[in-house]
């Protein structure tokens, strides 16, 4: 069943506001075996919204609007769609009654212009709002299915959730369900390199690269007539991405890099410590947002001047007068004090130039070392992470950081 998705609000159209409610609804309606075809956003313009509602119901076979359902003025998504499909309007009471009862517990006076959310077609089914005071409708008329929902997602989310998709279950007779091969290491063009053949070929489950920040993700999505047969289809998929990629692959459907470090040195029972300089301390801030991160990271210090560097960690005054602050010299000294002084398992360092300023033919900006010790092991990478025109200080702090992670997982694998 093809479906698309209309955003209705001048307020989404402006940037006043990012339209989560696509991207929510997008997911839980491919979840449930419908193809998403079509996303569609249009303001608050009663000629403009009837022409793009009329064009939406001749692509697909599933409209599902969000928006536009309040009291005020110019709200009037519901009296759009009715006439888009020659429904009759009516009151509807329970509606009624409920904003009635939602007006008298929170102790305010219930506006005439209220009652216009009582308003639905004839022969939809009304959808309850227990979060707010606009209904939704569900309703089907010549082979279409229009589905309207209020625009907050706090009133969105529970209604598609617990009211949409068991009203549209009768309409789908598979479920689709993801996964996600977390990669770091590789770009997307050598990704894809690599799965040509997978990608091309296969045609349940389908798979598909994306980029974001450095990472490549690549989507094993499958269909099955239950979420279990979706679910075996994958994970063979998956275990063979993994097999073709190797060691760049850093997880499976995890949030982030830090987020699969802690919940790996939490499995394994080891610490972590860190000595940061051109990232200031971001290793630490992404450890750190991880839930339970505590029982892993319980040391982390930012040695930026040298002195500090050699007053906190040890880092010996010689070696930064022959091979300088950014060197694998000092990133591996670096790694190897906040280690002794923290006592644990594994360290991290991170040493470089993140401009924009201060780089030079030697050492250009985006020069940064990784120092890293572990077990009987010190090393430290060289990264140069500002060869591309657009890796601006930020970035380059945020690759740095998030190769230190990836190493880390690479290391504590081993442990």
């Amino acid at each position: 069943m093809i479906a698309e998705i209309l955003c209705i609000g001048t307020e989404i159209l402006i940037g006043d506001i990012v339209n989560t409610n696509a991207t929510y609804i997008s997911k839980r309606l491919s979840e449930h075996g419908f193809d998403v075809l079509y996303h569609s956003v249009c303001g608050d313009n009663k000629i403009r919204l009837e022409e793009t509602i009329k064009h939406a119901l001749t692509r697909c076979d599933l409209l599902v609007t969000t928006g536009g359902l309040g009291p005020t003025y110019d709200d009037i998504s519901m009296e759009l769609c009715a006439k888009a499909l020659g429904l009759n309007m009516y009151t509807d009471e329970r509606v009624v009654k409920q904003l009635e009862g939602y007006f008298s517990k929170t102790g305010r006076v219930m506006t005439g212009n209220n009652l216009k959310q009582a308003l639905v077609p004839e022969g939809a089914a009304v959808l309850m709002n227990d979060f707010g005071t606009a209904p939704g409708i569900a309703v089907e008329k010549d082979g279409k299915v229009l589905v309207m929902l209020p625009g907050p997602p706090r009133e969105m989310k529970p209604m598609l959730d617990n009211q949409v998709l068991p009203f549209l279950s009768k309409y789908t007779d598979h479920v689709l369900f993801s996964s996600n091969v977390n990669i770091f290491g590789r770009g997307e063009s050598s990704v894809e390199e690599k799965l040509y053949d997978l990608m091309t070929t296969s045609k349940n489950p389908t798979l598909a690269p994306y980029v974001n920040d450095g990472e490549v993700r690549v989507r094993v999505t499958g269909s099955g007539k239950t979420e279990n047969e979706a679910k075996e289809i994958v994970a063979k998929t998956v275990e063979l991405v993994k097999s073709t990629l190797g060691k760049v692959v850093y997880d499976v459907d995890s949030k982030s890099v830090e987020h699969s470090l802690v919940k790996l040195l939490i499995e394994k029972k080891k610490t972590i410590s860190t000595c940061e300089s051109c990232t200031g301390g971001l290793v630490s801030a992404a450890l750190t947002e991880v839930p339970g991160s505590s029982e892993v990271f319980g040391f982390g210090i930012c040695t930026y001047a040298n002195e500090a560097k050699m007053k906190l960690v040890g880092v010996k005054e010689e070696t930064l007068e022959t091979f300088g602050s950014v060197s694998e010299q000092t990133a591996i000294e670096m790694a190897e004090g906040i280690r002794r002084l923290s006592g644990s398992d594994i360290a991290l360092s991170l040493t470089g130039i993140a401009g924009p300023g201060g780089g030079s033919e030697e050492k250009p900006v985006g020069l940064v070392y990784l120092g890293v010790s572990v077990g009987q092991k010190k090393y430290a990478k060289k990264m140069l992470l500002g060869q591309h025109a657009t890796r601006d200080r930020e970035y380059i702090r945020k690759l740095a950081v998030k190769n230190a992670l990836k190493t880390a997982i690479e290391e504590v694998m081993e442990l």
